[in-house]
């Protein structure tokens, strides 16, 4: 795992590092025969890497074709930052195609939901928003479950219904 900022000198005194787990391992001077050299390399190490992140985040590549060719010696000398998606006139289409049948479905859902009766918009936001049982909704309404299921078969035919 690289690190994106240099370690400040006042937090110099040991090294700390984590595992690919995630364990965080401090290594300090005087123990298993560790020294400040040793202590000083590591973070010059780590330094040597930021700086060289750095350089390769804002520097500026010489093949733009790197983007689309793959595996050229061209797609080795990339720099994230100069890809532009945005102006893709197919992605824009068919970005521009999905949002019109989502707001397509959305309208046709909430034209849908306005048909149903008071007490099936209750029940169904008891049983879809909220999460809740029907065992729950049934004890609560002091109804059987076998009454809260009908409900509920009642409502998906008539969304299906107006929906298709």
């Amino acid at each position: 795992m690289s690190r994106e900022y240099k370690t400040s000198k006042k937090n110099r005194t040991n090294y700390i590092y984590y595992t690919a787990e995630g364990t965080k391992i401090v290594i300090t001077p005087g123990e298993d025969g560790v020294t400040v050299a040793d202590i000083e390399l590591l973070h010059s190490m780590d330094d040597n890497e930021v700086d060289e992140q750095r350089r390769y985040n804002y520097r500026v590549t010489s093949h733009l074709d790197a983007y689309h060719d793959g595996e050229s010696e061209a797609a080795t000398d990339r720099n994230k930052y100069l890809a532009d998606e945005s102006a893709n006139p197919e992605q824009i289409y068919i970005e521009a195609e999905d949002k019109a049948e989502h707001l397509d479905a959305l309208d046709k859902l909430a034209e849908a939901m306005g048909c149903l009766l008071p007490q099936q918009k209750e029940l169904f936001k008891k049983v879809y928003l909220d999460k809740r049982t029907n065992t729950d909704i049934a004890a609560e309404e002091g109804v059987t479950e076998a009454a809260i299921r009908n409900r509920l078969k009642k409502i998906h035919e008539k969304l299906r219904k107006i929906l298709s």
